[in-house]
């Protein structure tokens, strides 16, 4: 089932937490959705899943668009928010059942479908238990158990990992990639580790645009047209800096903290720098005992696109 959101703005007075993102995801895609707080992400997540409405543009699920069905848009949507929306009074079985109902789960199905959740989402243990009796973790689990307890053909996961412990994420994310092969996910998460091995694809949005859009290896390597080199060179002196500095390829040094003769170059678009550090230190009769070329990593495409 595809999502296809075109031209979507949302504004909060002259604010404009969302300004005209267009994009589209296939079924079968699980995709990362990834900001920095205040980016626009969970007003994006909320828009698709109708808690809230577009300004301008449109969003369209399974070729239905939010302006004229929601109600049938939001069966076909399991949603799991950031604040996890929970009856603490209430036991986990209890709480299933109450949101199958919501739901539209017939009657017959919703045991077989309770039974099903608890066993996915690791539940088991803890299922007579009532809600506020569970730790942070296991919550996280119930609500992901109550997004998904109608088996919706999209899944709107937002932080689905906040507050798991590494064993927990790990389940969670072999969960989601199985649940991938047959639905459409969107998540949102500030471990970027976890959507990299989670997510087919990535969406970056920054101060509500879309700043890049595609697989991790392909945004890493739209960054790795800029060399990126750690040296270590000795004697210490003066001169280094501004001599590296001077070089026709290289764009930027920066000494490394509490590692003295060691900096970090970054050479200009398109160029190396290695044979011309070698010369240089060569001419100098400076010791090069290290030169190591460093792989751009999510995190550092992720930096670049937001600050």
């Amino acid at each position: 089932m595809s999502i296809i959101v075109e031209n979507l703005t949302k504004k909060y007075g002259e604010q404009k937490a969302v300004n005209d993102i267009s994009f589209k995801i296939e079924t079968g895609e699980v995709v990362g959705f990834l900001g920095p707080n205040g980016a626009g992400k969970s007003t994006t997540m909320k828009m698709i899943t109708c808690f809230m409405a577009p300004t301008i543009g449109n969003i369209t699920v399974d070729d239905i668009s939010v302006n004229e069905n929601q109600s049938l848009i939001k069966k076909k949507i399991g949603y799991l928010p950031e604040n996890n929306p929970l009856y603490f009074d209430m036991s986990i079985v209890d709480y299933l059942r109450f949101t199958a109902e919501i739901q539209g789960v017939s009657k017959t199905d919703i045991p077989g479908r309770i039974g099903e959740m608890i066993e996915l989402c690791g539940l088991v243990r803890e299922k007579h238990k009532n809600i506020n009796e569970l730790s942070k973790g296991f919550r996280q689990r119930v609500g992901l158990a109550q997004a998904m307890i109608h088996d919706p053909e999209v899944l709107i996961l937002d932080e689905p990992t906040t507050g798991l412990d590494p064993n927990q994420i790990v389940e969670i994310r072999k969960l989601i990639k199985e649940l991938g092969k047959q639905k459409t996910v969107i998540l949102s998460s500030h471990i970027l580790s976890e959507v990299e091995a989670t997510c087919d694809r990535i969406l970056i949005i920054n101060r509500g645009r879309i700043v890049a859009d595609g697989t991790s290896e392909t945004l890493r390597s739209q960054a790795d047209d800029q060399e990126l080199l750690t040296v270590h060179i000795t004697p210490l002196n003066e001169e280094l800096e501004t001599s590296l500095l001077g070089l026709g390829s290289v764009e930027k040094v920066s000494a490394i903290e509490d590692k003295p003769g060691f900096y970090s170059i970054q050479s200009k678009p398109n160029m190396e720098s290695r044979k011309a550090i070698f010369d240089l230190c060569v001419k100098q009769k400076w010791y090069l005992l290290e030169m190591t070329g460093i792989e751009t990593r999510l995190e550092d495409v992720f930096r670049d696109l937001t600050n």
